[in-house]
């Protein structure tokens, strides 16, 4: 298994505290690994294990990213996360889950979660999700990119007779363009980076430039938006 990354100099001051909404104690212990290894402290931690203590703690203080699993004792994550992004919608809400149907990602989706990583990734690859989450990211799990892409496909029309969309003139830029099909087909920022030869700053900046355009807040929205708009083929 690979290292978990350490946190860089310019990141040194995490956001914090952090809520874990997670009931499983083997998860709780593995999440808490992957987050101290990111620099963050037990104090900054908190851990829930159902949606009424999550919404209690909620009540009682601000948290400046939530960790939510779907499946929990007293009910469905996806209700938090409703209530969570009506009540703040800049709070970052990111589901780590076993779940990968089509209905519970896109439902995630759909109440504001701003990401969604299968929990059967490599604590390497969570570390990864979390520190672009923070950064005001919206990571998506490879496998989730490529089920919405399939979702979209089963949903257009296969009619030769049906008009192409044409792209409005100068929306995104080729570069933007380039890098949204690339996130169409499940790719990282890294592997993005690494693929354009550009830096994974430059790739997010473009990323953020996109979400602008597009009028969007994820990465699955922009791909959406994106194939409607006839950025996509």
């Amino acid at each position: 298994m690979n290292p978990v990354p350490s946190i860089t100099p310019e990141e040194s001051v995490l956001p914090s505290p952090l809520l874990v909404v997670e009931d499983e104690p083997l998860a709780q212990m593995r999440l808490r690994g992957v987050l101290l290894s990111l620099g963050y402290t037990e104090e900054a931690l908190t851990f829930a294990d159902t949606i009424a203590r999550a919404t209690a703690l909620l009540a009682e203080c601000p948290f400046a990213m939530v960790l939510v699993d779907v499946g929990l004792p007293d009910g469905n994550g996806i209700g938090l996360i409703r209530r969570i992004h009506q009540h703040d919608q800049a709070l970052p809400v990111l589901v780590i889950s076993t779940w990968n149907t089509e209905r519970v990602i896109v439902e995630a989706l759909q109440a504001g979660a701003t990401g969604y990583v299968l929990k059967e990734r490599e604590d390497v690859e969570g570390a990864l999700s979390i520190r672009s989450a923070l950064r005001g990211g919206a990571p998506i799990d490879p496998f989730v990119a490529r089920r919405i892409l399939e979702l979209i496909a089963e949903r257009v029309p296969d009619s030769p007779a049906a008009p192409a969309v044409q792209p409005p003139q100068d929306l995104l830029s080729p570069r933007e363009t380039e890098i949204i099909q690339l996130v169409s087909r499940g790719l990282t920022n890294r592997e993005i980076a690494g693929v354009l030869s550009l830096s994974r700053f430059t790739v997010e900046c473009h990323i953020r430039n996109v979400y602008k355009k597009l009028a969007v807040r994820s990465r699955t929205q922009a791909v959406y938006e994106a194939h409607a708009l006839g950025f996509l083929s």
